[in-house]
């Protein structure tokens, strides 16, 4: 007999609505708060249709005051609810930054394990949009190094879907960064089918890195919006008789440094991209960490591809801000070269 599957091509955006509508049915605590998210559904319209099916309690538009949505999201989450906060862009975080960073990240340390605040913040970041500074940034290093809040954020709609259900489950509070150039990307998800939450809600697969290209020559290292880039150059590549092995971090804290390191002491070599700026980027942690623990195993410097050190720029100049192909290929070139 055939199982039957519901599986579709499902955009990334609409992958995390489904998750979204999935968590909001399995638990009435589950609430969503941000800027017009209800009747208009949020500027790239991940929450369309969830206000009408739930209702304004718990779907609600909030004042333009990221400060506020935090702090408030903060007490619900304190008073037993799930809030999931949407931020509209990644560079309007920053006015809720304190309450981020000063409250959320700390109260369940500060309390020694009596509160906990299961607060996930939605974070649509990174370029490729043709926007402008605030609108296309990526901040979440500036969070990974806040001791007490997990970062992630999915490269595919099959991960969208899991990972926004197992970071509401989360007892800690969770930065889901989504990379808004691939929003409209789209993969195959079963929207029914079921989702590992672990019994205390955290689980291996919310964190866990993932091989999606197998190779011998040299490991691609990257996340979000940068796993299709890195496939494109292991594809491109493989014309030339190299094979790349791409590894999908999914988490930027805590971050699944056993798997990059098993696949470099098989590889030799490691070359880790991300949007954000190089300088004091995830990459440097990576390759100190890898370097620590892959050291007689590679045959390489770790090498880096990410932003300059400069604010975001004008939209007509962001190819050659961001890491693309070329500037990853040149990277693997000169692993290869030594």
């Amino acid at each position: 007999m055939t199982a039957t599957t519901t599986a579709a091509p499902t955009p990334l955006a609409k992958a995390i609505t489904a998750g979204l509508r999935a968590a909001m049915r399995r638990d009435e605590k589950v609430l969503l708060m941000g800027e017009d998210i209800g009747a208009l559904g949020g500027v790239f319209r991940v929450t369309d249709g969830l206000q009408e099916e739930f209702g304004r309690d718990r779907v609600v538009d909030t004042p333009l005051a990221e400060s506020g949505i935090i702090g408030t999201a903060i007490g619900l989450a304190m008073a037993g609810y799930r809030p999931v906060c949407e931020i509209q862009f990644d560079g309007f975080i920053f006015p809720g930054f304190d309450q981020i960073t000063t409250q959320l990240a700390k109260l369940r340390y500060r309390s020694a394990g009596r509160l906990q605040v299961p607060v996930v913040i939605r974070v649509p970041y990174g370029g490729g949009i043709g926007a402008i500074e605030h609108h296309s940034e990526s901040p979440e290093a500036l969070f990974a190094h806040t001791p007490g809040l997990r970062v992630v954020t999915p490269a595919t709609s099959a991960d969208a879907f899991t990972m926004i259900q197992q970071a509401i489950a989360s007892p800690d509070p969770v930065l889901f960064f989504e990379p808004k150039a691939r929003y409209w990307d789209r993969a195959e998800v079963d929207v029914d089918a079921p989702v590992d939450l672990g019994e205390t809600g955290v689980t291996e697969g919310l964190h866990g890195a993932r091989v999606v290209r197998t190779g011998r020559d040299a490991t691609l290292v990257g996340y979000g919006p940068t796993v299709k880039t890195l496939l494109a150059a292991a594809e491109a590549a493989a014309a030339e008789g190299h094979e790349l092995e791409v590894i999908d971090l999914r988490s930027v804290s805590p971050l699944d440094i056993p798997s990059v390191a098993e696949s470099v002491r098989r590889t030799g070599r490691l070359v880790v991209a991300h949007e954000a700026h190089t300088f004091f980027g995830a990459g440097a942690e990576i390759a100190a960490r890898v370097t620590e623990e892959c050291f007689y195993s590679l045959e390489a410097p770790v090498l880096r591809v990410g932003g300059f050190h400069t604010p975001y720029p004008a939209s007509a100049h962001e190819d050659e801000y961001l890491p693309g192909l070329d500037r990853v290929l040149d990277a693997v070139d000169r692993a290869l070269a030594y």
